[in-house]
């Protein structure tokens, strides 16, 4: 069954090994038949919430700030699966993912009970260290966001080892990996 996958992309580096991570998962998922929706956080005008509890009464424009997540809602509202993708800024994900992130709350915002629309979720995190104890925040923050969205988990791929852009090329079991994860959803 062909799946609407949006990805946000939390890296400011549009080529780097973030970027190659969500190519090789791209790659994947399209040859799997799913569609791909992608967003380069850091390229689109995102102002971070208000937390003014205003948002939800038009579904066209769920948020009552008008800004680049105008082009994340509808979107975000169509899709199977959401891909957080990010490189690990201080053991967690980056500001540009946790701002669009937390403005998504406009959308529990049009209904009653304030809950999420139910999603599957992937992860694709680069990072400069390589270690289970290097990932373990970032891997405590995912499943608690998860369980209290009541989201199911797809898959992670934790591509340690990479600092510099480009330094993912020499891993490309990591890069297969995404391409796998995509395939396989």
């Amino acid at each position: 069954m062909s799946k609407q996958i949006l990805i946000l992309n939390g890296s400011p580096r549009i080529h780097g090994n973030t970027a190659a991570l969500i190519d090789a998962f791209t790659a994947g998922a399209e040859a799997a038949g799913h569609t791909i929706t992608r967003f380069d956080l850091a390229a689109l005008d995102i102002h971070g919430c208000r937390g003014c509890l205003g948002g939800g009464r038009d579904p066209r424009h769920p948020c009552v700030q008008r800004d680049g997540m105008d082009a994340v809602y509808p979107a975000y509202m169509a899709a199977d699966v959401v891909v957080l993708a990010s490189p690990m800024y201080y053991w967690s994900i980056s500001g540009q993912l946790r701002c669009a992130f937390d403005r998504l709350f406009a959308v529990a915002e049009l209904g009653p009970d304030l809950a999420n629309p139910v999603k599957d979720a992937v992860l694709l995190m680069a990072a400069e260290g390589d270690t289970e104890e290097n990932f373990a925040p970032v891997r405590a923050y995912y499943k608690a966001l998860l369980d209290c969205l009541g989201w199911k988990d797809a898959g992670i791929v934790y591509a340690g080892g990479n600092m510099a852009v480009g330094d993912i090329q020499a891993h490309p079991e990591q890069l297969e990996a995404a391409r796998q994860l995509g395939a396989a959803l």
